[in-house]
């Protein structure tokens, strides 16, 4: 994937883009890279353009400040699209790239076709969910950040897949062993800072897929759906066999349900 850079407010946003057609824009996840979506982007680019970003802080995109919240990292993403002539495009977020795209959702609603949560929610940090990014925060200021991989990553995977990616594992240490503690920091404490969308997603501004893993170890499947009444412009979809990163678990079936989903926006 070749990077291409977009300067943004003295800094850079690295990017790849690929393929003609609509837009779609993958937005990774915490202690991930758009070097996760390498695999999924070159399956979509035969049919769509597809833009994948370093968020700031993360792979080779820089570190604006202390804390980068969700909006900020929206309107990165805005003023990429801006400077690209792009009016519309459909917003795929994993995990901390879902709470982007509800940012996004929030902020700058004319431009998007449609949203997509990859394994993602609405809802703001719950008390543990802090704790534990407290924990994390220690950890990498203590220069320990090392210690968050091994389980961190390998639980993306529902259990019983953790044997059969041993290369995207591998692949997925690399990736989060090369974002700078700093960059860890900052969105560890955006996250923490960031609020609830549930109502924003229930109110329904433009269609939505939901992509949620069954196994997942992070999200609890069931108990999320219960929460949430969804719009008659969204959509449910569980992955059966996945964890936490169906895009790798159940490449084609994801890229099937994403397409579909695509196809029907204007």
């Amino acid at each position: 994937m070749v990077r291409k850079i977009f300067k943004y407010k003295g800094g850079k946003i690295s990017f790849t883009e690929s393929g003609k057609g609509k837009v779609i824009v993958l937005l990774h996840g915490y202690l991930e890279t758009l070097e996760i979506w390498s695999d999924f982007a070159a399956a979509l680019s035969s049919r769509y353009h597809i833009i994948c970003i370093d968020l700031p802080g993360h792979g080779l995109s820089d570190i604006y400040s202390k804390t980068h919240t969700m909006e900020f990292m929206a309107e990165a993403v805005k003023e990429l699209l801006e400077a690209k002539g792009i009016g519309k495009a459909c917003i795929t977020g994993h995990s901390l790239g879902g709470y982007v795209a509800l940012a996004f959702l929030e902020l700058f609603p004319g431009y998007l076709s449609g949203y997509c949560l990859f394994h993602s929610h609405p809802f703001a940090d719950v008390p543990e969910a802090l704790e534990k990014r407290e924990r994390e925060i220690k950890l990498v200021k203590g220069g320990k950040k090392d210690l968050m991989y091994p389980d961190n990553i390998i639980m993306m995977f529902a259990e019983k897949n953790r044997d059969a990616f041993p290369e995207a594992l591998k692949r997925l240490r690399e990736i989060a062993s090369g974002i700078s503690g700093d960059g860890i920091i900052a969105v560890l404490r955006g996250m923490m800072a960031r609020p609830s969308r549930l109502c924003l997603m229930e109110e329904g501004r433009v269609p939505c897929l939901w992509i949620l893993g069954k196994m997942d170890s992070y999200i609890p499947c069931r108990a999320v759906q219960e929460r949430v009444v969804l719009p008659p412009n969204a959509e449910v979809v569980v992955l059966n066999e996945s964890g936490h990163i169906g895009f790798i678990e159940e490449p084609e079936l994801s890229e099937e349900h994403l397409s579909r989903f695509v196809e029907m926006l204007n």
